[in-house]
C-alpha cells in the first residue's frame, strides 16, 4: 500500500470495518443499543426510534449528532450506554497481516474513529495493536464533531501538526474519504468494490 516515492507524514486509518470486520457482530449490538436508548429516552415506540437513528446517521453519519442537535441528548452518556456491550473478545481476532503491514509504514499511524475511547482503547488491546499505533483519535478527541464533519479532521491536524497534503486517509466510508480529499489528503478507499472514482488515489479489498 506504500509508494516508495512518496513518503507520508502520516497514515490516518478508519478503525471499525477498516482494521478489523465489525458490520456483521459488534455494529448490529450498537444499533440495538441505540435504537433501545432513543426509544426510553424520547419516549418513542420503536418504529420511531430505528427511523431516528438511521435518519441521523445518513444526515450527520453519526446518530449522536442528530440526538444532540435535535434533541437535547446528553453525548457522552449516549455512548457511554450504547457502546457498553460487556466482552468484546468474541468479535476480534489477531491479524499477523495487518501487524506486518503496520510495522512496514514510516510515519504516524493515527486510529480516526467516531468510536468512544474506552471502546477504541479496550479493542486495541484485543487486537494487538495498539503498539504500531502513534494514537487512537476518538469521538472525544474531536470535542463531539464526529466524521464526516471537517471540524474533527481539522482539529486531528492541529493536534499533530500536520499538514492534510502530506496525509494519507484510509477508510471504508466514501462520505468520510469526501472531506479527506477536499482538505487535501490522499485517499485510500477499502472497499469491494469496483466503482469507478476518478478523485481516489487507491483502494484495497482488505487490510486484516
Amino acid at each position: 500500500m506504500q509508494n516508495s516515492k512518496v513518503k507520508p507524514a502520516a497514515w490516518i486509518f478508519d478503525f471499525d470495518n477498516t482494521l478489523f470486520e465489525s458490520g456483521r457482530e459488534i455494529f448490529p449490538l450498537i444499533n440495538e443499543r441505540m435504537t433501545n436508548y432513543i426509544e426510553q429516552n424520547l419516549c418513542v415506540d420503536r418504529d420511531e426510534a430505528n427511523r431516528l437513528r438511521k435518519k441521523y446517521w445518513d444526515q450527520y453519519g453519526a446518530t449522536m449528532t442528530g440526538l444532540v442537535r435535535h434533541h437535547g441528548v446528553d453525548a457522552e452518556h449516549f455512548l457511554k450506554v450504547t457502546h457498553d456491550i460487556g466482552d468484546l473478545s468474541g468479535f476480534t481476532y489477531r491479524s499477523s497481516r495487518l501487524r506486518h503491514l503496520l510495522r512496514g509504514i514510516s510515519g504516524k499511524k493515527i486510529i480516526f474513529s467516531n468510536s468512544p475511547a474506552a471502546y477504541l482503547k479496550e479493542m486495541l488491546k484485543l487486537l494487538g495493536i495498539g503498539r504500531y499505533m502513534t494514537d487512537a483519535f476518538s469521538i472525544e478527541s474531536t470535542d463531539m464533531n464526529p466524521k464526516p464533519s471537517v471540524i474533527g479532521f481539522r482539529k486531528l491536524l492541529k493536534v499533530h501538526r500536520l499538514n492534510a497534503s502530506r496525509c494519507v486517509m484510509v477508510e471504508d466510508s466514501l462520505v468520510n474519504l469526501i472531506t479527506a480529499k477536499r482538505l487535501g489528503m490522499k485517499t485510500v478507499w477499502v472497499t469491494r468494490n469496483s466503482k469507478r472514482l476518478d478523485w481516489l488515489d487507491a483502494r484495497v479489498s482488505q487490510l486484516y
